[in-house]
């Protein structure tokens, strides 16, 4: 599968942003999806997932009741909503896709997007 992530961009702390993932192939809901991030000089981080069906969404403690997860099968899509934003959520987000996986760590995971950038400004 092919993952193509976009969304990112420069909002001020408080604001929201979707991010979306556009996945390529019939196979979209055999997949289990993820989000991670990765802020300079860190390492990539588990953020959110979510289960083929759509259903038991798992969440970072950083990020918990801030932000969403969804999918759409029928389009292909897996979604990032984010509100309240800090500026320790700067960082370049990813989206993932597994089998098998429904968190962290990244190394797991099998199928990856490119990345969309998250600025966060104070």
């Amino acid at each position: 599968v092919q993952l193509q992530a976009s969304g990112g961009g420069l909002v001020q702390a408080g604001g929201s942003l979707r991010l979306s993932c556009a996945a390529s192939g019939r196979t979209f809901s055999s997949y289990n999806m993820g989000w991670f991030r990765q802020a300079p000089g860190k390492e990539r981080e588990f953020v959110a997932a979510i289960s083929r069906s759509g259903g038991s969404p798992y969440y970072a403690d950083s990020v918990k009741s801030r932000f969403t997860i969804s999918r759409d099968n029928a389009k292909n899509t897996v979604y990032l909503q984010m509100n309240s934003l800090k500026p320790e959520d700067t960082a370049v987000y990813y989206c993932a896709a597994d089998r098998f996986l429904v968190s962290g760590p990244a190394s797991g995971w099998s199928f990856w997007g490119q990345g969309t950038l998250v600025t966060v400004s104070s």
